[in-house]
């Protein structure tokens, strides 16, 4: 029965992979559109705020598409990886993407402040998740805590 399982998860996987590379492919051609649309308009070449931050937006979202393409394959495709912290870097570079496109002027201090503050978890989980692995892997090794 686990066998039929972990067939079953990994057929779903495959299918999640496929499908997201059709949605990179897609969001790709949609980012080309968009700049090509935006530098033949007038003034040509010339972009303002609005359209660089869509640019910038939808630059970030292929990015972290292929982040977390690369994670289900890493993660679910290959034994021994550690998924908290693929999970993790996966959100600050969404974090990331939210701060790019920000515009802060309209946003409250306490909102500003909160997303410092999830960056900041962020960075530190991803740090104390990688440090204590290298602890580990160190062990391992026999170096010990020198």
């Amino acid at each position: 029965m686990f066998e039929y399982l972990k067939r079953f998860k990994r057929a779903i996987i495959i299918s999640l992979t496929f499908m997201m590379a059709l949605v990179l492919l897609l969001s790709t051609i949609e980012l080309g559109w968009l700049i090509i649309k935006d530098i033949s308009t007038p003034p040509i070449f010339l972009l303002d705020i609005n359209e660089l931050l869509d640019i910038f937006g939808l630059f970030m979202l292929v990015i972290i598409g292929i982040e977390l393409l690369e994670t289900i394959m890493k993660t679910y495709l290959t034994e021994g990886v550690d998924h908290v912290r693929v999970v993790i870097a996966v959100a600050i570079i969404a974090i990331a993407r939210k701060v790019i496109i920000l515009d802060v002027k309209e946003l409250p201090s306490l909102t500003l402040i909160g997303i410092g503050v999830i960056i900041f978890v962020l960075s530190a989980g991803y740090y104390l998740i990688k440090h204590k692995r290298n602890e580990k892997t160190n062990e391992e090794v026999g170096i010990g805590n020198i």
